[in-house]
This record gives C-alpha cells, sequence and structure tokens, in this order.
C-alpha cells in the first residue's frame, strides 16, 4: 500500500527545503523527490510544452526552464495548464516510487513542494520547513535574481506559510541560519524516529 509510512515534506518557495531534506537525507532518512521527478517529467514533456506554449519555450529542444518559469508565474491558465500536463504523470511515478519505500518499511519523506496545493497524497504526517514571508522573499530575490514584484508573484502562486505552519504535523524553522536549520532537522528527526 503507498504512503502507509510516508511523511510529507514541504515548505514554501525559498523556506529551505530542500537544505532540510538534505540533512534529513544525512540523518538516514530514505526520500523520494518530487521536484527531481518533475524536472525528469518536464524533460520528457518538451514537445508538448511547445504544443502548449509556442516552440519559444524551447531551446536547443528542451524546456527553457526560466522563460517557462516567467510565464507560469505570471498567468495562472498557463500554470493549469502545465499542471494538467505534469501533475498526473508526477503523482504516479511519486506513488510507484512510493509503493517500493513501503515495502521496505520504516518511516521515509516525500518532498512535495505543493502538499497542500494539489491535495493529491494520502499522508497523514506533514513536516514543513517555514520561514517567515517576508525572509522568503529576500532569499528568492537574491537566490534568483528577481524583482520585488516578480518574487511576489512567485510567492503568491503556493499557499500562504503561515497557513502550512498550522496544518503541520512537525514545524522545521529555517529563519535563522544554517546551524539553527541542523538543530531543527535533528531535532525533527529525532521526533520522526520515536513517533514509529
Amino acid at each position: 500500500m503507498a504512503f502507509k509510512h510516508a511523511i510529507a515534506l514541504t515548505g514554501g518557495i525559498a523556506s529551505g527545503k530542500s537544505t532540510a531534506c538534505n540533512l534529513l537525507k544525512l540523518y538516514g532518512l530514505r526520500v523520494i523527490d518530487a521536484d527531481a521527478i518533475a524536472r525528469q517529467t518536464l524533460d520528457g514533456e518538451a514537445a508538448a510544452v511547445a504544443g502548449l506554449f509556442g516552440p519559444e519555450y524551447l531551446a536547443d529542444g528542451k524546456v527553457d526552464r526560466k522563460k517557462l518559469a516567467a510565464l507560469i508565474f505570471s498567468d495562472r491558465e498557463a500554470r493549469k495548464a502545465l499542471e494538467n500536463l505534469l501533475h498526473p504523470k508526477i503523482r504516479a511515478e511519486i506513488l510507484r516510487q512510493s509503493e517500493i519505500q513501503d515495502r521496505l518499511g520504516g518511516p521515509y519523506i516525500v518532498d512535495i513542494p505543493l502538499f497542500f496545493e494539489t491535495g493529491s497524497y494520502p499522508i497523514g504526517k506533514v513536516a514543513v520547513v517555514y520561514a517567515p514571508r517576508d525572509i522568503q522573499k529576500k532569499r528568492l530575490m537574491e537566490r534568483e535574481g528577481l524583482s520585488d514584484a516578480e518574487a511576489e508573484a512567485r510567492l503568491s502562486a503556493q499557499m500562504d506559510i503561515e497557513e502550512k505552519k498550522k496544518r503541520a504535523t512537525w514545524v522545521i524553522d529555517n529563519s535563522g541560519n544554517l546551524k539553527q536549520l541542523q538543530k531543527e532537522t535533528e531535532r525533527i528527526f529525532d521526533e520522526i524516529t520515536r513517533s514509529r
């Protein structure tokens, strides 16, 4: 049965989810990475992306991720069309990997950025990587070289981080530095392994 031992890991854009996930991996938790699956799925759907949005969204036969991101974060209909193309395939692969992980037993992480937004995964326990919106925005602008308005558009495309925090089983606070995040992930790892 899929997702029997799964724990969803989610957060907001630029909340530090990938770093927290890598730390949990170092502590020994197995991870299904929805972002990696999404990237592979997108790469395999280059022709469909060109069909949906035009050949200008490809570069050398591959999806131009930066150009596509600019479109989908500024156009709700385009975002919906891309989600309709990709999400069923992404979900099928996560489901397949989850069945393998469940056979191994013990808790494992399913790293899903849009866990609450999609509502597609019947996972009861959720760890949310949390950073206040102003910190998310600052990190996003620095990391991606975005303007204030572009960063706002990306943040607004997801459920507000405070709402995600309210729905969490565990909160991993990443409002400080890396050392604090290491302590937080260690604490959560201990709680996860104790709660088996």
